[in-house]
């Protein structure tokens, strides 16, 4: 029974990512109005940030799926196999169905927006596709336990999950708001993210080899960049912390 356990925390993980993808799902209604002086807004609707709750829930307990794996000494294959499979539709499909209901978002605020092609929504499923590619090569390489080919699906995932939260949120000097509902922008960050994911940068897990600070200072730096974030950025620290993932580890690349 013991060695169950840890499947369990993994299967809840997908359950959360179903229902991400449920509340996504849950947009029709996008309000649009113009005021005084002609200037168009639009409310993001508000279940699409409830997905993104669901997908940082289900990042919670994909790390303790790991934890409790290895506190009780049950890690196996199938439990390998089965994250991987859970991890595809919480931190791939269902942060691909935010980035559609983004790219929606983008195309109706233009002139004859409601009359777009879906063909021009799809690429939003390229990063779960990207995902999937990613978790498959993992699963058949043995190099990656200290250590990273591309980035994770869950960083990916939790970065995409981040915008609608931004959107409803964060104030800021920049009008983020235009950036994250502009049809090339969400276009540049399906590439980016999806290529990412199948590169083959060398990048740090997040995990201690051992306590010394010195071959830890990578992981010591992102940590105190991640806090100084999130007290002064909010849920803006997210994409800083994504970034800075990706810049520290290529700088360390070697430690």
């Amino acid at each position: 029974m013991q060695r169950h356990i840890p499947n369990v925390f993994t299967l809840l993980n997908l359950f959360l990512g179903c229902i991400a993808i449920v509340f996504a799902l849950q947009t029709e209604t996008i309000s649009i109005f113009v005021d005084n002086d002609l200037s168009t807004h639009y409310n993001i609707p508000e279940k699409l940030s409830i997905a993104s709750y669901f997908i940082f829930a289900a990042a919670v307990v994909d790390f303790l799926d790991g934890f409790v794996a290895r506190l009780l000494g049950a890690t196996s294959e199938m439990g390998k196999q089965l994250d991987s499979l859970s991890d595809v539709v919480s931190f791939g499909v269902a942060p691909s169905v935010i980035l559609y209901q983004l790219l929606r978002i983008s195309f109706i605020k233009e002139e004859n927006g409601l009359e777009t092609s879906i063909l021009w929504l799809l690429p939003a499923f390229v990063v779960a596709c990207a995902g999937a590619y990613r978790l498959a090569r993992f699963n058949i390489d043995s190099s990656q336990s200290y250590g990273f080919k591309g980035v994770p699906i869950p960083a990916a995932g939790l970065l995409i999950a981040s915008f609608p939260l931004i959107l409803h949120y964060v104030n800021s000097i920049v009008d983020v708001s235009e950036w994250l509902t502009n049809k090339w922008v969400l276009y540049a960050v399906i590439v980016l993210v999806s290529g990412l994911m199948v590169s083959t940068l060398p990048l740090m897990a997040l995990k201690f080899k051992d306590f010394t600070f010195k071959n830890n200072i990578p992981k010591v730096v992102l940590l105190v960049i991640a806090i100084a974030a999130a007290i002064l950025l909010h849920w803006l620290a997210v994409p800083v912390v994504f970034i800075a993932y990706i810049i520290l580890s290529l700088l360390y690349k070697h430690k």
